[in-house]
C-alpha cells in the first residue's frame, strides 16, 4: 500500500513547485526586456537571457556567495515586472545587485528611507526610464578570419549577444576551402562541439549564397587565403572589425594586411602580439585602447587567466618575484601521434604524454601590468586533456599574509571588484578540471589549494583556455567598438572591496 507523504516532504515539494512557477513566469519578462527594450538582465553577473527555469533557479542559488543567503524569487520577480512597465532604454541590468542595493537603502540604519521598490527603481534607472528601447550604440560589423576553436566559440558568443542588432554584428567568416562540402562541414562544427556541447539554437545552410544562418544571424562564408585582397563591401560589410583567429601573423606588418582589404577598419589578434602592439587583458589595461588603435591583440589564454589574479595580489601584498607553471590542455598544433614538429617536444604524441614546453605568458604579463616586468618566470606542461588548464603561481611577497586572509581577499575581489568578470573563486574539495568547462571568467582561484606562509604564497588558478578566453576576446571587441550599454547598478570599485576585507 502506497504511503502518504509526510507533511515536511509535502511542504518541501510544494515550495519547490512554487519556485519553479515563479521562475517560469520570469522567462517572458526577461525575453520582453531583451527583445523590446535591448535590456540584458543578469543576477550577480550570471546572464538570464534565453535561460531555462532551472538555470534561473540556479542563478538565484548562486547569490549565496555574495550575501551568504539565497536570493528569493519573490524578491526579484517584482523587479522584472516593474522594469517591463518602465519602458526602458538599452542597458545591462543586474537585478540581484539592484535588490541588494534596495535592501540596503531601506534597512534599519536608513529608517528615514521609505521608498517603495518602484520609486527606488525609477530613481536608480532615471536616465533610461521611458526610452522605449532607445540604443545610442552604433552597430559594428565583425569578420572572423579563421574558424577554428576560438573562432567558433567567439561566433557562439556573438550570436548569443545579437539581441536587437545593436553592438557587435557577426557578418562573415573567412576560411580556406577545405573540401567540396566545406560549408556543410563548417556549419556542423559550429553546431556540434565535443567539449562545449551542442549549439543552443538552430542552424541553416544556404549553399547557393555560401551563408550559415544561426538563430537569425546570417553569416557570410568567404573563401580566401589572402587577407589583403577581399572586398568586404561587396557583401554589405563596412568599417569592419576583423578578428584574426589563425595566429598566422603576430606582428603589425603581417596583421596590417587585413587593413588593405576594402571595408576593414580595425584588427584584433586572438594571440599574443609581437613588437609594439598593445596586448590587452580586459579588466586590466582595456582602458588604454584608443580610437586611433587599428591593430591590437587579446594576449593569450594563460596571460588572461593569471594577470587579474596577479594584479589583485600585487596591489595588496606586493610581488617581489615569482614563477608561473601552467598545466595546459593539449592544443591543435601538437601531434596526435609522434611525428615531426618544428617545436621541441611538441612532435611527441599529445594524447599519450605530458609534454614539457615553454610559455611566454609570464613575461607577457608585463605588457598588461608593467609593474611586474622582470619579476616572473614561466614554463608549461601540456597534458592529455582537451580543455581547461591550471596555472600555479609561486610568489614571494613584500608583505606577509595567511591562507584565510588572502582567500577572503580574492573571494571579495571575485564578487565585488572591477575585475569580477575576470576573477572567480571556489573552495569546493571535489572540483576537477571538467567542472570549469564553459566558465566565463578568465581564471578561477582554487581556495582550498592555496598555500600561504608569511611572504611565501602559492595560488592555483583554473581556466577554460578556450571559452573563458573567448569571453575575454569579446570583451576586448566591445571596447574597440565602444558598444558597451550603460550598466546598472554601477560597478563596485576596488577601493570599496579593499575596505571590506
Amino acid at each position: 500500500m502506497q504511503q502518504h507523504r509526510t507533511d515536511s516532504h509535502a511542504d518541501t515539494s510544494d515550495t519547490w513547485l512554487e519556485r519553479e512557477a515563479l521562475a517560469e513566469a520570469m522567462i517572458p519578462l526577461i525575453g520582453h526586456l531583451y527583445r523590446n527594450n535591448n535590456v540584458v538582465t543578469s543576477i550577480h553577473g550570471r546572464s538570464l537571457i534565453n535561460k531555462s527555469t532551472m538555470n534561473i533557479l540556479k542563478a538565484h542559488r548562486f547569490a549565496r556567495r555574495i550575501t551568504t543567503e539565497e536570493l528569493h524569487l519573490e524578491d526579484t520577480a517584482p523587479i522584472l515586472r516593474i522594469l517591463a512597465d518602465l519602458d526602458l532604454g538599452a542597458a545591462a541590468i543586474d537585478i540581484g545587485r539592484l535588490r541588494l542595493a534596495y535592501d540596503r537603502a531601506t534597512a534599519t540604519g536608513d529608517a528615514g528611507n521609505t521608498q517603495s521598490l518602484e520609486e527606488f527603481l525609477r530613481a536608480e534607472l532615471a536616465d533610461i526610464v521611458g526610452q522605449g528601447g532607445a540604443d545610442e550604440r552604433t552597430s559594428t560589423d565583425v569578420v572572423l578570419y579563421g574558424f577554428g576553436r576560438i573562432g567558433r566559440l567567439v561566433a557562439r558568443l556573438l550570436i548569443e549577444k545579437a539581441g536587437g542588432g545593436h553592438g557587435l554584428r557577426l557578418r562573415a567568416v573567412v576560411v580556406r576551402r577545405g573540401s567540396a562540402n566545406d560549408l556543410t562541414k563548417r556549419a556542423s562544427l559550429l553546431r556540434r562541439d565535443s567539449v562545449h556541447g551542442s549549439f543552443d539554437g538552430t542552424i541553416q545552410v544556404d549553399e547557393d549564397s555560401n551563408t550559415i544562418t544561426a538563430n537569425g544571424t546570417r553569416i557570410q562564408v568567404i573563401y580566401s587565403d589572402d587577407p589583403a585582397s577581399i572586398d568586404y563591401t561587396a557583401y554589405g560589410i563596412s568599417d569592419a572589425l576583423v578578428v584574426d583567429n589563425t595566429g598566422r601573423w603576430r606582428d603589425a606588418e603581417g596583421l596590417s594586411q587585413h587593413l588593405k582589404s576594402t571595408g576593414v577598419a580595425k584588427v584584433l589578434l586572438t594571440a599574443p602580439g609581437k613588437g609594439a602592439l598593445k596586448n590587452i587583458v580586459h579588466g586590466i589595461n582595456h582602458g588604454s585602447i584608443e580610437d586611433s588603435d587599428r591593430i591590437i591583440t587579446a594576449a593569450s589564454c594563460t596571460t588572461n587567466a593569471i594577470t587579474p589574479v596577479l594584479k589583485a595580489i600585487n596591489d595588496r601584498y606586493g610581488v617581489v618575484h615569482g614563477h608561473v607553471e601552467t598545466v595546459h590542455s593539449f592544443t591543435n598544433d601538437q601531434n596526435l601521434i609522434d611525428n615531426f614538429h618544428k617545436g621541441d617536444r611538441r612532435g611527441r604524441s599529445a594524447a599519450l604524454n605530458m609534454v614539457l614546453t615553454e610559455t611566454g605568458a609570464a613575461t607577457a604579463v608585463a605588457k598588461a601590468l608593467p609593474e611586474l616586468a622582470g619579476k616572473l618566470t614561466g614554463s608549461s606542461i601540456r597534458v592529455p586533456t582537451p580543455d581547461v588548464s591550471i596555472a600555479i603561481l609561486n610568489l614571494t611577497l613584500e608583505n606577509g599574509t595567511t591562507k584565510e586572509e588572502v582567500n577572503t581577499y580574492l573571494r571579495e575581489m571575485s564578487l565585488h571588484s572591477g575585475m569580477r568578470k575576470q576573477v572567480d573563486y571556489i573552495d569546493s574539495p571535489e572540483v576537477v578540471s571538467t567542472d570549469f568547462v564553459g566558465s566565463r571568467r578568465a581564471g578561477i582561484v582554487d581556495g582550498l589549494a592555496t598555500i600561504a606562509e608569511d611572504t611565501y604564497l602559492v595560488l592555483y588558478v583554473w581556466y577554460d583556455n578556450e571559452f573563458g578566453y573567448s569571453c575575454q576576446v569579446v570583451r576586448v571587441m566591445e571596447e574597440m567598438a565602444a558598444v558597451h550599454p550603460p550598466t546598472y547598478p554601477a560597478a563596485d570599485t576596488d577601493a570599496t572591496v579593499a575596505a571590506t576585507v
